[in-house]
C-alpha cells in the first residue's frame, strides 16, 4: 500500500476508536511507559501533547512533572517547518491551541522557556503508522523527522501507538527517522535504529 493510502487507512481506524477505548488503551500504554527503566533514568523528556485520537499523553506529562523531571513540548514553527523544545511546568496554564489546533505553548511563553534539544534524554513521538522494526510514518509534514535527525540525534526515541497502528512493514523513505521503541497497549517493540 502506498504511504498516503496507508496513513489514511490507519488514521481512519484510529479515529473510529470510541473516546472510552482511546482512554483505556492510552492508560495501558502510559502504564507500560512509566514502568520502563529508560523513563525512570531520564532527566529531560520531550513529549508530544496529544491531539484528536492520538495516544493521550497528558497523564504522562503530569506524572513526569510530579517526579521532578524536566518536560519540554513542541512548538511548531511553520515558517521553517521545524519544532522548538519549550519547557513547561503547568500544562493547564501554559498550553493553548496552536498549529492545526494542537495544544502548544504560546510563542510568547516560548521565548524565555526554550530549551536546548541536545539536553533531551528521551523523545516521545506521535505518528500515524509504525512497524515492529521501528519504522514510522508521521502525518506528512516531516517536522519530527527533522527534529530527531538534526536536533536530538542522540536521544532515545519512543513512539506511542495503539496496536491497530502497527503494520508488518512501513514503506520508508531515506528521510524517515526510525524509533528505538514502539509502545502499544499489547506490547513494547524494542527496535534497532
Amino acid at each position: 500500500m502506498e504511504r498516503g493510502e496507508l496513513r489514511k487507512t490507519i488514521l481512519a481506524r484510529r479515529d473510529r476508536l470510541s473516546s472510552a477505548e482511546q482512554e483505556s488503551r492510552s492508560r495501558a500504554i502510559i502504564r507500560e511507559l512509566l514502568g520502563m527503566e529508560e523513563i525512570g533514568a531520564a532527566a529531560h523528556l520531550f513529549v508530544y501533547v496529544s491531539f484528536r485520537s492520538e495516544v493521550r499523553t497528558r497523564d504522562f506529562i503530569d506524572q513526569c512533572l510530579a517526579a521532578g523531571k524536566t518536560v519540554s513540548v513542541p512548538l511548531t514553527v511553520v515558517e521553517t517547518s521545524s519544532l522548538l523544545a519549550v519547557k513547561i511546568t503547568d500544562p493547564d496554564t501554559q498550553l493553548r491551541p496552536g498549529y492545526c489546533g494542537i495544544p502548544e505553548p504560546p510563542p510568547s511563553w516560548a521565548g524565555e522557556n526554550r530549551i536546548d534539544p541536545a539536553t533531551v534524554d528521551v523523545v516521545i513521538v506521535p505518528g500515524s503508522v509504525f512497524d515492529r522494526r521501528g519504522g514510522r510514518l508521521g502525518y506528512g509534514g516531516g517536522y519530527y523527522d527533522r527534529f530527531l535527525s538534526r536536533q536530538t540525534p542522540a536521544a532515545l526515541r519512543m513512539a506511542l501507538a495503539y496496536d491497530l497502528q502497527v503494520v508488518d512493514r512501513v514503506p520508508l523513505e531515506p528521510h524517515d527517522q526510525k524509533m528505538d521503541r514502539v509502545i502499544t497497549e499489547k506490547t513494547i517493540y524494542r527496535c534497532r535504529r
